[in-house]
């Protein structure tokens, strides 16, 4: 059984946890998250089943996008109001125009920081492990690219804003990064990914719809999307059954013998037969043929 399941993970649950749930429930052994979703933090998380467990290296250029909520005057440990407090303001002031400012500026291509508080490795350690037993270790900040951040509400000390950004992205340091711009400190008081990849939260389902699924005796498969839908991003090559044959064995082709314009550059291609999906392929530049990057599928 291979395929995605689009989940709405619950507040309260880490992804390995929604991953040991969906184990239980649907008895399937190979499952797996396609990227971490902050434990207080709900929406969106694709999970992998059979072969798609193998899809998420291209998945790296998927944009989420996320609702956040912040709380201005708090600054805290983590970078959100479950850490321990470091500094608390009963009193604040603002210029709201600084808060629309910050929303102009902060897009683009920019240099973040991962929070302490962040699964982010360094040395063959989590941060958050150094970050627990109080050690200090130096983080270097990492280019990350914002679509889009727009501010929907301003009320009080909280801010509402919609972001879109690419993986890798904290969403609680532009909270404290607002807050710092407004120098009232801040941390993220709500989140919700509302969409990653082509996943939106329009199409979730949850444990509860899962379970009642099945105890109306229904096919599992039904609540899967295919293999292939998340990366319909990459283009496409179709072999007839003989290439199959030899491309799922480990054979090259050559590009002469496919029909696709490989005039564009392109990291990856998927590879069908007819219109099964059976594999990822680059191309040799060197030897100008088709390569396997990743059998999915071999039985042919």
């Amino acid at each position: 059984m291979d395929g995605f399941l689009n989940i709405l993970k619950p507040t309260g649950m880490t992804s390995h946890d929604v991953v040991k749930v969906l184990r239980r429930i649907l008895g399937e052994k190979k499952t797996g998250h396609t990227g971490t979703l902050d434990p207080m933090a709900v929406g969106v998380l694709p999970i992998g089943i059979g072969a798609a467990t193998k899809i998420t290296e291209y998945l790296e250029n998927d944009f989420k996008k996320y609702r956040c909520e912040l709380l201005l005057g708090m600054t805290t440990d983590t970078g959100d109001i479950w850490g321990e407090v470091i500094e608390l303001k009963e009193d604040i002031t603002y210029d709201e125009k600084d808060i629309y400012a910050f929303e102009e500026e902060y897009k683009g291509e920019i240099m973040q920081t991962p929070p302490m508080y962040s699964a982010v490795r360094i040395g063959g350690k989590r941060l958050y492990e150094y970050a627990r037993n109080g050690e200090e270790v130096e983080v270097k900040a990492r280019k990350i690219t914002i679509k889009e951040l727009k501010i929907i509400r301003i009320e009080g000390k909280k801010i509402l804003f919609d972001v879109e950004c690419s993986k890798g992205t904290y969403v609680r340091t532009i909270c404290t990064e607002m807050g710092e711009k407004l120098g009232c400190g801040a941390a993220m008081s709500f989140l919700a990914r509302t969409a990653s990849g082509r996943f939106p939260i329009e199409n979730t389902v949850t444990f509860e719809e899962i379970e009642a699924h099945l105890e109306r005796g229904l096919p599992k498969e039904e609540l899967f999307v295919p293999i292939d839908y998340p990366i319909n991003g990459y283009r496409k090559v179709v072999l007839d059954a003989k290439q199959t044959k030899w491309f799922v064995n480990g054979g090259h082709l050559k590009l002469s013998e496919i029909k696709i314009d490989f005039s564009r550059d392109a990291d990856f291609y998927r590879v069908y037969n007819g219109d099964e999906f059976i594999a990822m392929a680059y191309i040799n530049t060197k030897t100008k043929k088709l390569v396997p990057h990743k059998v999915f599928f071999r039985d042919f």
